[in-house]
């Protein structure tokens, strides 16, 4: 268990050891000043002496991240469901769901505060229609790539839509819906902080005073929160994809 343990971390971790000891060597060699690219530890001192601030911040930043994230996973999931039930509805509408891929988030955050008001609201509406696309797109693709054999096989024994949904459809897409939450995790951090740039709170607002404030150190921390808070919803969701399917899907037996 140990050495599957280090095969699994050593790898990453000695390399941002080495990416790290590395960027504070050219940036204290090159004299850069601290405005432009302050040095590894310099961020890290930050990151410790303001941490009761950035965790607060952090905390907010969750919360509405993962509302806007359960209520794509909710919405994406039951839209894929839709769409999957003809090729007419999928062809009709699936365009409409690509709207939320290419929606440029930055440009519509001033909407979303007049529709939402200032606050978490219009966080989490920013946060769910950044991650939304990813869980429609892979839940779709899971649910339309169901083993013909087996469709056939339900059809024989005449399953109704119902027993055929939640007994084969969903079971066989469910690897799919977990590679969509795995993407959407981040994105959904992404969009939570764009949306608190203009909805205020959490670790967007800090970001905007320390760039006011020319404290470059603190924004490189508050990125550097925001990216925790995004890899450990990555984790969780890839935890839950490996205890979802490590009994009978190859890809998590293998991992396991």
């Amino acid at each position: 268990m140990s050495a599957g343990w280090a095969v699994r971390w050593l790898p990453p971790v000695g390399s941002l050891v080495v990416l790290t000891g590395l960027a504070e060597v050219a940036i204290r060699v090159g004299r850069v000043s601290p405005l432009l690219l302050p040095p590894p530890s310099a961020v890290l001192a930050v990151a410790v002496s303001e941490s009761p601030a950035l965790l607060s911040a952090s905390s907010g930043t969750a919360i509405a991240v993962l509302v806007g994230l359960g209520l794509s996973a909710v919405v994406g999931v039951t839209i894929a469901v839709g769409l999957s039930t003809s090729r007419f509805i999928e062809r009709a509408f699936y365009p409409y769901a690509i709207f939320f891929q290419v929606v440029p988030i930055v440009a519509i955050a001033p909407l979303l505060v007049i529709w939402f008001g200032y606050g978490i609201r219009a966080v989490i509406a920013s946060a769910f229609i950044v991650s939304i696309f990813p869980v429609i797109a892979n839940t779709l693709a899971g649910l339309l790539s169901v083993d013909p054999a087996l469709r056939d096989l339900f059809r024989i024994y005449r399953a109704g839509p119902v027993d055929t949904l939640f007994r084969l459809r969903l079971p066989a897409a469910l690897p799919d819906v977990l590679t969509g939450l795995r993407v959407a995790s981040g994105l959904a951090v992404i969009g939570a902080i764009v949306g608190e740039f203009v909805g205020g709170g959490g670790l967007g607002v800090v970001i905007l005073g320390a760039m006011r404030e020319q404290r470059t150190d603190l924004v490189f921390a508050a990125v550097g929160y925001a990216s925790l808070l995004g890899l450990a919803l990555f984790g969780l969701a890839s935890l839950a994809s490996h205890l979802s399917l490590r009994r009978w899907h190859a890809s998590e037996k293998e991992l396991g």
